[in-house]
C-alpha cells in the first residue's frame, strides 16, 4: 500500500483534472442527488460493454480507458455484476494484456460466452510478432476470473477487431468480428478452434443501410457487431457510420444472413465519437448497454458504460433508445442484513477500488466528504446496528449513515480509528436509529486531511423480524452451531477467509450431498419465504454448488433448493444466493440447511452465511 501522501497527491491531481473538465460537462452528468445511476461505473473510465446473464446476475465485461487518454489507451479488461441493475459490484481486472504473452498493446472491445462450464473471453489485441490486430481467447471457470490464455496464440488474425459470439439453438457457435469488413467463422464445441475458413459477410445497402460521401464504405456498418437471437429472429446491433457513431441494427432469418437493415437504435449522443452496444434479457426485462463520455473528463478516449431498459415493439423491432442519466429501474431491493461488499455501488464520489488483502476488493482513496450511494436498501421494520470492516494508515475518520440524499437524516455514525495500515483490517460497529422501510443509503466519509481509511464490507443488524436465523453466521466462533450433513470432517480455518478471521472447511466428503450444515428446525415458519446468502470456495476443482434445506415432517423428508446451482472454484469466493418458500404438511420434526455439490467430493470453505 502506498504512503498516504503519495496516494493523495496522485488522487488530487486526477481530481483537479476532472474538476476542470466537469465545468464543460455540467449538462451531461446529473448529480447523484437528482437520481443519476448512469454511467454505471464512476470509479474509472469503462468502455465497450459486453453483458452476460448467468445464475441470476448480469455480469458486465468492459474495457478500461486510462485516465487522460488521447487515444484508445487500454491495458486491461474489467468485470462488474448486479442482481438488481442499479447496485453494481466491482470484481476488478481478471484479465489484461499480460495474460497474452504474444500481445503487445490495445486491450480493446471483447465478448464473453459461457459453455462447457467455462467462460470464454474473446478479445482483440495487437500481435507483437505481426504488429496487426488479432483475436485471442481467455478462459476461466468463474465469471469473475481469473482468466488465462486458452491457446497461447491468436485464435484468428486478419487485422480486424470487435469479436462477438452467438451460440445458436442447435449448439453451433459463431464468432463474428470486423472493422472495416464483417466476418464470421463457425466455432467448434471446444470454443477455441473453428471449422472451415473465416467468411466475409457481404455488406450491402439493403442489409446495412446506405452511407453517403464515402465510396470506400458504402454501407452504414462501422464496427462492434452484437449478434443474438430472439423469438426465432437474428439481430445484429452495430456501431454505424463513424464519426460520431450511432447504433443501428439489421435482422435475418438465419445466423449468416441475408440481413435486412432496420434503422437506428440509439442516435448520435453522449459526448463520445464512438459507441458500442450490448443487449440482454434479464428477469423479464430487456436491457441495452452502451458507452458515452458523460463522466467528468469524459470524451472519445475516456468513456463510460451505461444502461437503459427497453421494450421491443410488438413486431419484434427495437424502438429508438435515448441516453439518460437515470438509467434502468431497480429490480427488487438490496438486503442490508447480509454482508455487502463496499465495492457494491450505485453511485460514488471521490473514491476508487483496489484489491484487498482479505480477498475481493476494497473501497479506498477516501477523503473528507467522499461518499458511496447504495440504492433501494430494504431496512424493513428497522436496523439497530451497523458494522464495517475498515483499515487506516492514518488517524481514520467517520462513516456517516444518511438516508435518501447526502443531506438526508443521519441514522448513525461509526468512528474509524487508525489500524496501522491501509490493509490492516479491523471491525467497527455503531448504533443505528431511524433506518426503516426501503431507502437509498449514503455512506458519507468525514475526517481531517486525505487518505482517511479503506472499507472492505459493511452490514446492518438487529431490529427486523425475520433477521438472520443462523447461529455463528460469520464463522468467527469456529464450528459453533455448525455440523456435517452426511460424512466429512469440519474444522475452522484461518488461512482462507472471506471476511473476518475465520471460515469453515469441510474435507473427507464421501458423496456430493455431504456438506456443512446447520439445524434450523426451531427457526422455520411454515409458508414463509427465506432469502439465503453464503460464500463458498473449493480447495480444488470446479463443482456446481447449491444450498439445500432438508425438511422432515410426519416422518417424510423433502428437499427445498434455496439457491440456484452455481459453479465454484479454488481461485476465489463465489456467492450462492436465492429466495425460496418453505412449507410442509403435518408436524415439523427436523430441518437442516446445508451446502452440497452436484457431483464430486471436493473439500470446500464456507463463510459469511445468512438465512432470513
Amino acid at each position: 500500500m502506498k504512503h498516504p501522501f503519495t496516494r493523495q497527491t496522485g488522487r488530487n491531481l486526477r481530481r483537479l483534472a476532472l474538476l476542470g473538465a466537469s465545468l464543460l460537462l455540467t449538462l451531461t452528468l446529473a448529480p447523484a442527488s437528482a437520481g443519476a445511476d448512469n454511467p454505471i461505473v464512476q470509479t474509472l473510465y469503462t468502455a465497450d460493454p459486453a453483458p452476460l446473464v448467468h445464475n441470476g446476475r448480469v455480469y458486465l465485461y468492459t474495457g478500461h480507458d486510462e485516465d487522460g487518454s488521447t487515444y484508445f489507451t487500454m491495458k486491461e479488461w474489467r468485470v462488474y455484476s448486479s442482481a438488481d441493475m442499479v447496485n453494481w459490484t466491482d470484481h476488478g481486472s481478471p484479465m489484461s494484456l499480460s495474460t497474452f504473452s504474444w500481445a503487445s498493446a490495445d486491450a480493446w472491445a471483447g465478448h464473453v460466452a459461457y459453455r462447457n462450464g467455462k467462460f470464454y473471453w474473446y478479445v482483440p489485441v495487437k500481435n507483437r510478432s505481426t504488429g496487426g490486430m488479432a483475436i485471442g481467447v481467455g478462459v476461466s471457470s468463474s465469471p469473475t476470473g481469473p482468466f488465462t490464455d486458452a491457446l497461447g496464440r491468436p485464435l484468428v488474425e486478419n487485422g480486424e477487431i470487435d469479436p462477438n459470439v452467438l451460440i445458436d439453438d442447435d449448439g453451433q457457435a459463431y464468432l463474428y468480428w470486423g472493422n472495416p469488413r464483417l466476418w464470421y467463422v463457425r466455432l467448434n464445441t471446444d470454443m477455441i478452434s473453428y471449422s472451415g475458413s473465416p467468411t466475409q459477410i457481404a455488406l450491402t445497402t439493403s442489409g446495412y443501410g446506405t452511407r453517403t460521401g464515402n465510396t470506400s464504405r458504402p454501407t452504414l456498418y462501422e464496427e462492434g457487431p452484437w449478434v443474438y437471437k430472439r423469438n426465432g429472429l437474428y439481430y445484429n446491433v452495430f456501431a454505424a457510420e463513424c464519426c460520431s457513431e450511432f447504433i443501428g441494427y439489421s435482422t435475418a432469418s438465419g445466423p449468416t444472413g441475408p440481413w435486412t437493415y432496420r434503422g437506428t437504435v440509439m442516435p448520435r449522443q453522449g459526448g463520445s465519437f464512438t459507441n458500442h452496444a450490448g443487449v440482454v434479457d434479464f428477469n423479464g426485462g430487456s436491457y441495452f448497454f452502451y458507452h458515452n463520455g458523460a463522466l467528468p473528463g469524459g470524451g472519445g478516449y475516456t468513456r463510460s458504460v451505461a444502461v437503459e431498459k427497453f421494450t421491443y415493439n410488438s413486431n419484434g423491432t427495437i424502438p429508438t433508445i435515448n441516453m439518460t442519466s437515470s438509467g434502468a429501474p431497480q429490480i427488487g431491493t438490496l438486503n442490508p442484513y447480509v454482508r455487502q461488499e463496499a465495492e457494491t455501488i450505485a453511485w460514488e464520489s471521490g473514491v476508487e477500488t483496489e484489491p484487498a488483502s482479505e480477498g475481493t476488493l476494497d473501497v479506498g482513496w477516501i477523503d473528507n466528504g467522499d461518499y458511496l450511494k447504495v440504492k433501494g436498501v430494504a431496512f424493513g421494520s428497522g436496523a439497530t446496528s451497523f458494522t464495517a470492516r475498515v483499515a487506516s494508515a492514518g488517524a481514520g475518520g467517520n462513516i456517516e449513515l444518511r438516508l435518501d440524499s447526502l443531506s438526508g437524516p443521519v441514522v448513525g455514525t461509526c468512528g474509524v480509528a487508525g489500524t496501522g495500515g491501509y490493509q490492516t483490517w479491523a471491525t467497527v460497529s455503531c448504533g443505528v436509529s431511524g433506518a426503516t422501510g426501503t431507502r437509498d443509503l449514503y455512506l458519507r466519509f468525514t475526517g481531517s486531511g486525505g487518505g482517511l481509511f479503506n472499507v472492505n464490507w459493511w452490514q446492518f443488524g438487529g431490529g427486523v423480524s425475520g433477521g438472520n436465523q443462523l447461529t455463528n453466521a460469520d464463522m468467527e466462533a469456529g464450528t459453533t452451531g455448525w455440523a456435517v450433513f452426511g460424512s466429512g470432517t469440519l474444522a475452522p480455518d484461518t488461512s482462507v477467509v472471506h471476511g473476518g478471521s475465520r471460515s469453515l472447511l469441510i474435507t473427507g466428503r464421501t458423496a456430493s450431498w455431504n456438506g456443512i450444515r446447520q439445524d434450523v428446525t426451531a427457526k422455520l415458519v411454515n409458508g414463509k419465504s427465506y432469502t439465503t446468502n453464503v460464500w463458498v470456495r473449493t480447495q480444488s476443482g470446479t463443482p456446481s454448488a447449491k444450498v439445500t434445506l432438508a425438511v422432515t415432517a410426519n416422518g417424510s423428508t423433502g428437499y427445498v433448493q434455496l439457491t440456484p446451482a452455481t459453479t465454484v472454484n479454488s481461485g476465489g469466493w463465489t456467492q450462492l444466493t436465492g429466495t425460496a418458500t418453505v412449507s410442509w404438511t403435518g408436524t415439523l420434526s427436523g430441518a437442516s440447511l446445508y451446502v452440497e455439490t452436484a457431483a464430486g467430493t471436493d473439500g470446500y470453505y464456507l463463510d459469511d452465511a445468512s438465512f432470513q
